[in-house]
Protein backbone atom coordinates (compact mmCIF):
# COMPACT_ATOMS: atom_id res chain seq x y z
CA UNK A 1 0.00 0.00 0.00
CA UNK A 2 1.50 3.32 -1.24
CA UNK A 3 1.50 6.61 1.38
CA UNK A 4 -0.78 9.32 0.76
CA UNK A 5 -0.45 12.75 1.22
CA UNK A 6 -3.23 14.97 2.01
CA UNK A 7 -2.50 18.68 2.53
CA UNK A 8 1.23 17.94 2.28
CA UNK A 9 0.14 15.46 5.47
CA UNK A 10 1.09 11.67 4.80
CA UNK A 11 -0.75 9.13 6.47
CA UNK A 12 0.58 5.68 5.96
CA UNK A 13 -1.15 2.19 6.64
CA UNK A 14 -2.61 2.04 9.86
CA UNK A 15 -2.19 5.18 11.16
CA UNK A 16 -5.02 7.95 11.95
CA UNK A 17 -4.27 11.25 11.41
CA UNK A 18 -6.27 14.89 12.33
CA UNK A 19 -5.14 17.21 9.52
CA UNK A 20 -6.21 21.02 9.66
CA UNK A 21 -6.28 23.25 6.92
CA UNK A 22 -6.23 27.11 7.10
CA UNK A 23 -8.67 28.55 5.45
CA UNK A 24 -8.33 32.33 6.49
CA UNK A 25 -8.97 34.04 9.50
CA UNK A 26 -11.79 35.93 11.13
CA UNK A 27 -11.52 39.60 11.45
CA UNK A 28 -10.44 39.40 14.98
CA UNK A 29 -7.39 37.52 13.76
CA UNK A 30 -8.69 34.28 15.17
CA UNK A 31 -8.04 31.50 12.70
CA UNK A 32 -10.40 29.37 11.51
CA UNK A 33 -9.16 25.86 10.52
CA UNK A 34 -11.04 22.68 8.86
CA UNK A 35 -10.32 19.92 10.55
CA UNK A 36 -10.15 16.51 8.62
CA UNK A 37 -9.90 13.21 10.18
CA UNK A 38 -8.01 10.12 8.29
CA UNK A 39 -7.81 7.03 9.18
CA UNK A 40 -5.46 4.25 6.91
CA UNK A 41 -6.96 0.39 7.83
CA UNK A 42 -3.40 -2.00 7.58
CA UNK A 43 -5.28 -3.73 4.71
CA UNK A 44 -6.21 -2.13 1.21
CA UNK A 45 -9.30 -1.14 0.12
CA UNK A 46 -11.00 2.09 -1.23
CA UNK A 47 -11.59 5.33 0.06
CA UNK A 48 -14.52 6.51 1.42
CA UNK A 49 -14.69 10.41 2.14
CA UNK A 50 -17.32 11.60 4.54
CA UNK A 51 -18.54 15.15 5.00
CA UNK A 52 -20.75 17.35 6.41
CA UNK A 53 -21.77 20.90 7.14
CA UNK A 54 -21.00 22.23 3.67
CA UNK A 55 -23.81 24.66 4.67
CA UNK A 56 -22.95 25.82 8.42
CA UNK A 57 -26.37 25.12 9.84
CA UNK A 58 -27.24 21.45 8.77
CA UNK A 59 -26.49 20.27 12.05
CA UNK A 60 -27.88 16.73 11.40
CA UNK A 61 -24.92 15.81 8.85
CA UNK A 62 -22.16 16.76 11.12
CA UNK A 63 -24.21 14.53 13.73
CA UNK A 64 -23.74 11.90 11.81
CA UNK A 65 -19.94 11.90 10.94
CA UNK A 66 -19.12 12.73 14.62
CA UNK A 67 -21.13 9.47 15.74
CA UNK A 68 -18.96 7.81 12.89
CA UNK A 69 -16.05 9.24 14.80
CA UNK A 70 -17.07 8.81 18.11
CA UNK A 71 -18.10 5.13 17.65
CA UNK A 72 -14.94 4.16 16.01
CA UNK A 73 -16.73 3.18 13.17
CA UNK A 74 -14.33 4.96 11.06
CA UNK A 75 -11.90 3.13 12.08
CA UNK A 76 -12.25 0.35 8.68
CA UNK A 77 -11.05 -3.00 8.49
CA UNK A 78 -9.87 -2.25 4.73
CA UNK A 79 -9.46 1.37 2.85
CA UNK A 80 -9.02 4.72 3.93
CA UNK A 81 -12.23 7.34 5.40
CA UNK A 82 -11.71 10.60 5.64
CA UNK A 83 -13.84 12.39 7.95
CA UNK A 84 -15.08 16.36 7.79
CA UNK A 85 -17.70 16.79 10.00
CA UNK A 86 -17.87 20.67 9.55
CA UNK A 87 -16.90 21.96 6.18
CA UNK A 88 -18.36 25.61 6.59
CA UNK A 89 -16.57 26.62 9.76
CA UNK A 90 -17.83 30.37 8.96
CA UNK A 91 -21.54 29.26 8.71
CA UNK A 92 -21.81 26.80 11.89
CA UNK A 93 -20.27 29.95 14.30
CA UNK A 94 -23.40 32.18 12.63
CA UNK A 95 -26.16 29.51 12.42
CA UNK A 96 -26.08 30.36 8.69
CA UNK A 97 -26.15 28.58 5.76
CA UNK A 98 -23.07 30.43 3.66
CA UNK A 99 -19.96 31.85 4.66
CA UNK A 100 -19.78 36.01 5.90
CA UNK A 101 -19.46 37.19 2.52
CA UNK A 102 -22.96 35.53 1.63
CA UNK A 103 -21.54 32.56 -0.77
CA UNK A 104 -22.59 29.35 -0.73
CA UNK A 105 -19.41 26.71 -1.04
CA UNK A 106 -21.28 24.22 -2.66
CA UNK A 107 -21.83 26.53 -5.56
CA UNK A 108 -18.38 27.62 -5.75
CA UNK A 109 -16.71 24.55 -7.00
CA UNK A 110 -13.90 24.14 -8.21
CA UNK A 111 -13.01 27.26 -6.48
CA UNK A 112 -10.09 29.31 -6.57
CA UNK A 113 -6.90 29.67 -4.18
CA UNK A 114 -7.57 33.85 -4.11
CA UNK A 115 -10.83 34.08 -4.54
CA UNK A 116 -13.76 34.51 -2.72
CA UNK A 117 -14.38 33.28 1.06
CA UNK A 118 -16.22 30.44 -0.45
CA UNK A 119 -14.16 29.93 -3.55
CA UNK A 120 -11.37 28.96 -1.45
CA UNK A 121 -12.79 26.70 1.05
CA UNK A 122 -13.62 25.18 -2.15
CA UNK A 123 -10.61 25.07 -4.07
CA UNK A 124 -9.22 23.18 -1.10
CA UNK A 125 -11.51 20.49 -1.06
CA UNK A 126 -10.95 20.13 -5.04
CA UNK A 127 -7.30 19.62 -4.89
CA UNK A 128 -6.52 18.32 -1.48
CA UNK A 129 -9.62 16.23 -0.86
CA UNK A 130 -10.95 15.12 -4.26
CA UNK A 131 -8.01 13.60 -5.60
CA UNK A 132 -7.92 11.64 -2.59
CA UNK A 133 -10.89 9.53 -2.72
CA UNK A 134 -12.90 6.63 -4.70
CA UNK A 135 -15.97 7.32 -3.12
CA UNK A 136 -18.29 9.94 -0.98
CA UNK A 137 -21.03 10.53 1.04
CA UNK A 138 -21.96 14.45 1.47
CA UNK A 139 -24.43 14.55 4.20
CA UNK A 140 -26.95 17.67 3.94
CA UNK A 141 -30.78 18.61 5.41
CA UNK A 142 -33.51 20.53 4.25
CA UNK A 143 -32.99 24.14 4.51
CA UNK A 144 -35.58 27.01 5.41
CA UNK A 145 -37.25 25.30 7.89
CA UNK A 146 -38.01 22.53 6.08
CA UNK A 147 -37.71 18.97 6.09
CA UNK A 148 -36.59 16.42 4.40
CA UNK A 149 -37.53 12.22 4.77
CA UNK A 150 -34.18 10.57 4.76
CA UNK A 151 -33.12 10.22 1.18
CA UNK A 152 -29.83 9.53 -1.22
CA UNK A 153 -29.77 12.19 -4.30
CA UNK A 154 -27.51 10.86 -7.43
CA UNK A 155 -27.41 10.97 -10.89
CA UNK A 156 -29.47 7.64 -12.09
CA UNK A 157 -27.95 7.69 -15.12
CA UNK A 158 -24.80 6.73 -13.65
CA UNK A 159 -24.41 2.89 -12.68
CA UNK A 160 -22.05 3.11 -10.06
CA UNK A 161 -24.20 5.75 -8.42
CA UNK A 162 -26.89 3.30 -8.62
CA UNK A 163 -24.76 0.68 -7.02
CA UNK A 164 -23.89 3.12 -3.72
CA UNK A 165 -27.49 4.52 -3.49
CA UNK A 166 -29.09 0.65 -3.26
CA UNK A 167 -26.19 -0.41 -1.17
CA UNK A 168 -27.05 3.16 1.23
CA UNK A 169 -30.70 1.91 0.86
CA UNK A 170 -31.77 4.95 2.06
CA UNK A 171 -35.79 4.83 2.50
CA UNK A 172 -35.56 7.46 -0.63
CA UNK A 173 -33.77 7.24 -3.74
CA UNK A 174 -34.27 10.88 -5.33
CA UNK A 175 -32.60 11.16 -9.46
CA UNK A 176 -30.96 14.25 -9.00
CA UNK A 177 -29.02 16.30 -11.60
CA UNK A 178 -25.43 17.78 -10.78
CA UNK A 179 -26.32 21.25 -9.42
CA UNK A 180 -23.89 23.95 -11.26
CA UNK A 181 -20.01 24.39 -9.52
CA UNK A 182 -21.36 21.39 -6.53
CA UNK A 183 -18.97 19.13 -4.94
CA UNK A 184 -21.04 16.25 -6.60
CA UNK A 185 -20.25 17.70 -9.94
CA UNK A 186 -16.49 18.53 -9.95
CA UNK A 187 -15.81 15.17 -8.45
CA UNK A 188 -17.94 13.63 -11.20
CA UNK A 189 -15.77 14.78 -13.68
CA UNK A 190 -12.75 13.90 -11.45
CA UNK A 191 -14.15 10.09 -12.20
CA UNK A 192 -14.99 10.29 -8.54
CA UNK A 193 -18.29 9.36 -7.29
CA UNK A 194 -20.40 11.14 -4.11
CA UNK A 195 -24.00 10.14 -3.54
CA UNK A 196 -25.87 13.01 -1.41
CA UNK A 197 -27.78 11.63 1.96
CA UNK A 198 -30.33 14.23 2.97
CA UNK A 199 -32.30 14.39 6.25
CA UNK A 200 -33.81 16.37 8.80
CA UNK A 201 -34.74 20.44 9.14
CA UNK A 202 -31.27 22.68 9.55
CA UNK A 203 -30.36 23.88 13.21
CA UNK A 204 -32.87 20.98 13.96
CA UNK A 205 -31.69 17.28 15.45
CA UNK A 206 -33.67 14.72 13.48
CA UNK A 207 -33.00 11.12 15.55
CA UNK A 208 -34.37 9.08 12.80
CA UNK A 209 -32.27 11.15 10.17
CA UNK A 210 -29.18 10.69 11.85
CA UNK A 211 -29.86 6.91 12.96
CA UNK A 212 -30.91 6.06 9.28
CA UNK A 213 -27.73 8.34 8.05
CA UNK A 214 -25.03 6.08 10.04
CA UNK A 215 -26.66 2.83 9.39
CA UNK A 216 -27.08 3.91 5.47
CA UNK A 217 -23.22 4.55 5.84
CA UNK A 218 -22.80 1.59 7.38
CA UNK A 219 -24.16 -0.68 4.51
CA UNK A 220 -22.34 0.82 2.07
CA UNK A 221 -18.74 0.37 3.89
CA UNK A 222 -19.86 -3.40 4.14
CA UNK A 223 -21.10 -3.37 0.20
CA UNK A 224 -17.19 -1.47 -0.24
CA UNK A 225 -15.61 -4.44 1.71
CA UNK A 226 -14.46 -1.80 4.21
CA UNK A 227 -16.74 -3.48 7.20
CA UNK A 228 -17.98 -7.00 7.94
CA UNK A 229 -21.23 -6.26 9.60
CA UNK A 230 -23.92 -3.89 8.95
CA UNK A 231 -27.67 -3.25 9.99
CA UNK A 232 -30.56 -4.63 7.82
CA UNK A 233 -32.64 -1.92 6.52
CA UNK A 234 -35.53 -0.89 8.71
CA UNK A 235 -37.58 0.63 5.53
CA UNK A 236 -37.78 -0.50 1.88
CA UNK A 237 -35.69 1.58 -0.86
CA UNK A 238 -38.29 3.54 -2.77
CA UNK A 239 -36.62 5.01 -6.52
CA UNK A 240 -37.94 8.81 -7.15
CA UNK A 241 -37.89 9.30 -10.43
CA UNK A 242 -39.70 12.69 -10.70
CA UNK A 243 -41.28 14.82 -8.23
CA UNK A 244 -43.55 17.84 -7.58
CA UNK A 245 -44.11 20.68 -4.91
CA UNK A 246 -47.84 21.50 -3.51
CA UNK A 247 -47.85 25.65 -3.04
CA UNK A 248 -49.97 27.75 -1.38
CA UNK A 249 -52.29 29.95 -3.58
CA UNK A 250 -52.52 32.93 -1.20
CA UNK A 251 -50.55 33.89 2.37
CA UNK A 252 -51.67 32.32 5.58
CA UNK A 253 -50.98 29.99 8.12
CA UNK A 254 -50.48 26.45 7.16
CA UNK A 255 -51.15 23.70 9.27
CA UNK A 256 -50.66 20.32 7.60
CA UNK A 257 -52.72 16.67 7.88
CA UNK A 258 -49.62 14.54 7.17
CA UNK A 259 -46.38 13.54 7.59
CA UNK A 260 -43.28 13.34 6.11
CA UNK A 261 -42.65 10.20 4.46
CA UNK A 262 -46.27 9.93 4.40
CA UNK A 263 -48.01 8.31 0.64
CA UNK A 264 -50.55 10.70 -0.52
CA UNK A 265 -53.00 9.98 -3.54
CA UNK A 266 -54.17 12.90 -6.10
CA UNK A 267 -56.78 15.25 -4.39
CA UNK A 268 -56.09 13.74 -1.28
CA UNK A 269 -56.64 17.37 1.77
CA UNK A 270 -52.81 17.13 3.08
CA UNK A 271 -53.42 20.37 4.94
CA UNK A 272 -54.94 23.78 5.83
CA UNK A 273 -54.55 27.22 5.17
CA UNK A 274 -56.12 29.49 7.49
CA UNK A 275 -55.59 33.56 8.19
CA UNK A 276 -54.51 34.79 11.76
CA UNK A 277 -58.30 36.46 12.09
CA UNK A 278 -60.76 33.61 11.38
CA UNK A 279 -61.99 34.84 8.21
CA UNK A 280 -60.76 31.84 5.70
CA UNK A 281 -59.58 28.65 5.97
CA UNK A 282 -58.64 26.82 2.43
CA UNK A 283 -58.14 23.00 2.54
CA UNK A 284 -54.45 21.74 0.45
CA UNK A 285 -54.93 19.33 -1.75
CA UNK A 286 -51.92 17.00 -3.00
CA UNK A 287 -51.18 17.92 -6.68
CA UNK A 288 -50.10 14.15 -7.59
CA UNK A 289 -49.69 10.70 -5.91
CA UNK A 290 -46.41 10.45 -4.33
CA UNK A 291 -44.63 10.12 -1.20
CA UNK A 292 -44.09 13.16 1.24
CA UNK A 293 -40.21 13.09 0.66
CA UNK A 294 -40.08 16.81 2.36
CA UNK A 295 -42.38 18.82 4.29
CA UNK A 296 -42.41 23.12 4.85
CA UNK A 297 -42.42 23.31 9.15
CA UNK A 298 -43.09 26.82 8.65
CA UNK A 299 -46.73 27.87 9.17
CA UNK A 300 -46.42 31.35 8.19
CA UNK A 301 -46.46 30.87 4.33
CA UNK A 302 -46.79 33.95 1.51
CA UNK A 303 -48.33 33.40 -2.18
CA UNK A 304 -46.18 30.74 -4.18
CA UNK A 305 -44.41 28.84 -0.96
CA UNK A 306 -43.54 25.50 -1.29
CA UNK A 307 -45.69 23.29 1.13
CA UNK A 308 -44.48 20.02 0.83
CA UNK A 309 -42.07 18.27 -1.66
CA UNK A 310 -43.81 15.28 -3.52
CA UNK A 311 -41.71 12.28 -4.69
CA UNK A 312 -43.39 9.92 -7.62
CA UNK A 313 -41.76 6.66 -8.48
CA UNK A 314 -43.18 3.86 -10.76
CA UNK A 315 -46.19 2.53 -8.50
CA UNK A 316 -47.13 6.07 -7.97
CA UNK A 317 -47.63 6.81 -11.68
CA UNK A 318 -49.33 3.67 -12.03
CA UNK A 319 -51.86 4.64 -9.22
CA UNK A 320 -52.04 8.37 -10.84
CA UNK A 321 -50.46 11.19 -11.54
CA UNK A 322 -51.01 14.58 -12.42
CA UNK A 323 -51.61 13.89 -15.90
CA UNK A 324 -54.44 11.46 -15.05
Amino acid sequence: MKTISIADHEIRPGEFKEININIARLPSRTQIDTPIYVYRAPEPGPTLALTAGMHGDEINGMEIVRRLIDSGHNRVLRGTTVCMPIINVYGFLNYSREVPDGKDINRSFPGSKSGSLASRVAYHLTHDIIPNIDYGIDFHTGGAMRTNYPQVRCMMQEPRNVELAYAFHAPFTIDSPFRPHSLRQTAAKKGKNIIVYEGGESLRMDQYAIEEGINGTLRLMKHLNMIDWAPEPKEPNRIIWSSSWARARTAGLFQPTIKCGDYVHKLQVVGNLTDPFGEFKEQIKSPVTGYVVGLNNNPVVNAGDALLHLGMDDLCKIGGSSDD
